[in-house]
């Protein structure tokens, strides 16, 4: 098979090359939304809601390590991308070699400082209760899948920035695929429970990374000498400060677990917990196509800016905004028609469980409706900020790029976080979330409107 070349992402138009990239993007962030959505089913109908609840405990943990490997991904691939389109193929090497070496040592180091301090982790992210036992089983399993996890969203990341979206599709449909069918050959017809659901989830992570090396070993124009994996304190320099954007966006998002979890638990025990693990599940599946263009538009942003292709830019910008507006607008008109029966999916008839079990289940139900329906408010707007926020990080201006992506959880959530339940009580959480994605779109679309009238404008003259 021939290599694609990554010069057609300044070459053809705009609003096909976006398609081209978004389509393979979505699919492959519905699959693996897919994935996280039918474990959440199958776990919430065969082992219960508690087990819903433990597991929603555990992701802030796996998914901040693995989020390591993809903030390494992004920044170095903005740097990447930038190096390819001004046709500087010695830094583009030596910028993937120095993302597999950083990967690796952060990575394994935070897995063993996971490993040792298990005992106090799952407590400190609401593993409280009857929660507590069947999150330790899930957590101690998965955290050893959780470095392929982390070199499969770094290399996953490279892969787009190559200008080859369909094998970063398959590369993230593999682990959907296996994480399910493993879910029912060990949950329901071997009967492991919280254990089976862990080594399903870490199956899963292996395989994603088999492929992603395959990948790199067979299609890939990338291939690193041995000395590009030896750290170059310019190139670590300026990644760093990028993968920092989107770190911390990760770490924000497992803070905000923490307080979420913490705050539910004081306000409605097991029950809210499972509430918020429903519509954390569909933050992930409901917005795929705007998370899909978004990952699509930062390569052709990135590759554009780099060389010096600045209405293609602009135009880039425009488009992806576009489109992905008009799809989170059909998924905010499905979410606010269908809430009950999205919830009833996640618990199924509850015929297995017991009578504790039973009015918890009847508890989520009946409260899921409002709380989504106030935390996808504003999902037709919220493209605005993603793709703002990813676009600053796409053409490496850190500063913009890291204020902006923590405006919403960091700058704005967590604080109504703490002002809005005591007064409002838990319709406080939810409104929360809506008021903190209308201010920061506010504040972003004012930022980018300069961004392209301005600078933009300013350096094509």
């Amino acid at each position: 098979m021939a290599k694609a070349s990554p010069k057609e992402l300044g070459e053809k138009p705009i609003g096909s090359l976006l398609i081209k990239q978004a389509i393979p993007a979505s699919i492959g962030i519905l699959a693996m939304s897919l994935n996280i959505l039918v474990d959440s089913i199958f776990v919430g109908n065969w082992i219960g809601p508690t087990a819903l609840a433990a597991i929603n405990v555990v992701l802030p943990v796996s998914f901040f390590i693995g989020a390591i490997g993809m903030s390494i991904g992004v920044g170095g691939s903005s740097v990447l991308s930038r190096a390819l389109g001004a046709k500087d193929d010695t830094k583009a090497l030596k910028t993937f070699g120095n993302q597999i070496s950083l990967t690796l040592l952060v990575c394994v180091s935070m897995v063993v400082f996971g490993l040792i301090f298990m005992e106090s982790l799952i407590p400190a992210f609401g593993g409280l209760g009857a929660i507590y036992e069947p999150a330790r089983v899930y957590y101690e399993v998965v955290l050893y899948g959780v470095p392929f996890l982390a070199l499969c969203m770094m290399g996953n990341t490279v892969i787009r920035a190559e200008g080859q979206p369909r094998h970063a599709m398959i590369a993230m449909i593999i682990p959907s695929i296996a994480n399910l069918v493993l879910d029912v050959v060990f949950i329901y017809y071997l009967d492991l429970g919280m254990l089976g659901a862990a080594w399903a989830t870490t199956a899963g992570y292996f395989f994603c990374f088999a492929y992603v090396l395959f990948f790199f070993l067979k299609h890939s124009n990338l291939a690193p000498k041995k000395s590009d994996f030896s750290f170059d304190m310019g190139i670590l320099k300026e990644m760093s400060s990028l993968s920092f954007v989107t770190l911390s966006r990760q770490a924000i998002s497992s803070v905000i677990y923490l307080i979420m979890n913490t705050l539910l638990f004081r306000l409605g025990a097991e029950a809210l917990i499972a509430v918020y693990a429903i519509i954390g599940r569909m933050l992930m599946f409901a917005l795929f196509p705007v998370f899909g263009v978004t990952q699509g538009f930062l390569p052709i942003a990135g590759y554009n800016y780099g060389a010096k292709l600045y209405d293609r830019v602009r135009e880039s910008i425009t488009k992806a905004i576009l489109y992905a507006s008009g799809v989170a607008t059909l998924v905010f008109i499905f979410l606010f028609v269908f809430p009950a029966e999205i919830a009833a999916l996640f618990l199924g008839s509850g015929d297995n469980l017991s009578q504790e079990a039973m009015d918890i289940r009847t508890m989520v139900i009946e409260k899921v409706p409002i709380a989504m329906r106030w935390v996808f408010g504003a999902s037709p707007i919220i493209a605005i900020q993603l793709i703002g926020a990813g676009y600053f990080q796409a053409i490496g201006k850190v500063k913009p790029a890291l204020w902006l992506t923590l405006l919403r959880q960091g700058l704005l959530l967590m604080p109504l976080l703490f002002i809005l339940p005591p007064y409002l009580g838990e319709k406080g959480v939810w409104q929360s979330f809506f008021f903190a994605d209308v201010l920061a779109t506010l504040i972003t679309a004012y930022f980018l409107y300069r961004e392209i009238t301005v600078n933009l404008a300013s350096v094509s003259e």
